[in-house]
């Protein structure tokens, strides 16, 4: 199946047949957790044969407020209903993160359950432990019950599974690790002589989680030209105060803020970039490093969630420390001023992408899954797996 991204594929005669609701924030506030659903979404046939399902989407948030998402929420569970009543409803694959999250999800599994719907649960969280065990008693027990329910858990790697096995005492043969998948680049990154100017790329939600003041603070650090490096803060969150913090630190010539980009601005912008800097404090396994990774382009990211697991310090990325301003700041410097360097930790990286993050053996990867809890599964773009990809 070749990694292509398009628009909302719509069957026609197949819409009657059965389907799978991919259950998520259908815009972007959902973040990676909507980008990886609609990744799915986008990557199935247009028509649906008899023998597959059509994956739909069911949005449990809506872009509004909190009065708005109740009202969207109590529109996902009537469509379970009718999918329900119908028969043409063979599972739900529920996209799960923490906080507000966790609560909708739990809803939707719960409903599920009533109808006698089979259900996923796909869990992106980044800080669900965090979150649980700052909960009282009585929701942890809540939490636990929920995540008996399912006919299994998805998760994103060892440490994860780890989590949900021994502190939400799910058994383990329900507990089944998928490593995510991006498209193939969009855009073939441009040749530039090594004299060009240098740009470093961060792309996601504007937060101290994400260590954006870390990085702002670093690129204060002395050493940085103006004139030989540009670096773009890609992503929604409090943009207006990180730019006043940019400022205020004296970046204006260096930093740049696109606000929040949708997919085609960030293909753009990734096959402009040399460097992607992503010093988060707490992360699962974050779409933007695949996508740098399928774009060639070096990462410095820290050591967190299950980026060890998958990436090699030295080998393709860089780590630095959570909070180390100067590792940051020194990591950069390093890459920066080697060429060679830069262009080994892509050229590696996009090897790793090939072998193990397409979208096509994540396709393939939840396709096994619904097949066996749902009977049915989505039928790829075309169902052949490419050259040099087996089961993962």
């Amino acid at each position: 199946m070749p990694d292509t991204v398009g628009s909302l594929p719509h069957a026609t005669a197949a819409s009657r047949g059965r389907y799978i609701y991919i259950a998520c924030p259908w815009t972007p506030v959902g973040g990676g957790m909507y980008k990886i659903a609609d990744y799915l979404i986008q990557s199935q046939a247009l028509e649906t044969p008899v023998d597959a399902a059509q994956l739909r989407p069911l949005d449990t948030r809506g872009g509004g407020s909190a009065l708005a998402s109740a009202w969207v929420l109590m529109t996902a569970l009537a469509r379970l209903v009718r999918g329900r009543i119908s028969g043409d409803l063979a599972g739900v694959h529920v996209n799960m993160a923490e906080r507000l999250s966790l609560v909708r999800k739990s809803v939707i599994v719960v409903a599920c359950r009533a109808l006698g719907i089979p259900v996923v649960l796909h869990l992106h969280a980044a800080q669900l432990h965090h979150f649980y065990r700052a909960l009282p008693l009585l929701l942890q027990r809540l939490t636990r019950w929920v995540f008996s329910l399912p006919s299994s858990v998805v998760v994103l790697g060892a440490a994860a599974r780890r989590f949900v096995i021994e502190e939400l005492y799910v058994r383990p043969q329900r507990v089944e690790i998928v490593i995510n998948g991006v498209p193939r680049p969009a855009q073939a990154r441009a040749a530039r002589p090594a004299d060009a100017r240098r740009r470093v790329l961060f792309l996601g939600n504007l937060s101290e989680r994400k260590g954006v003041s870390d990085l702002l603070q670093a690129l204060a650090r002395p050493g940085f030209d103006a004139a030989r490096l540009e670096v773009v803060l890609a992503g929604g969150g409090d943009v207006a105060g990180y730019q006043a913090k940019a400022a205020g630190l004296g970046l204006g010539g260096i930093v740049r803020f696109e606000g929040w980009c949708d997919q085609q601005k960030v293909a753009q912008l990734m096959a402009q970039a040399d460097v992607l800097v992503l010093p988060s404090y707490d992360e699962g396994l974050p779409l933007v490093i695949l996508e740098a990774l399928a774009h060639g382009v070096a990462v410095v990211c820290t050591p967190v969630g299950e980026i060890p697991a998958v990436l090699s310090d030295g080998v393709n990325a860089c780590f630095v420390e959570p909070g180390d301003i100067d590792g940051i700041a020194a990591a950069l410097h390093k890459l920066l001023r080697e060429p060679g360097l830069l262009e080994t930790l892509g050229r590696n990286g996009r090897a790793l992408y090939e072998r193990q993050f397409s979208l096509a053996r994540f396709f393939n990867s939840v396709a096994r899954i619904h097949r066996r809890h749902f009977g049915v599964a989505g039928q790829p773009l075309q169902p052949a797996t490419p050259p040099g990809e087996g089961a993962p």
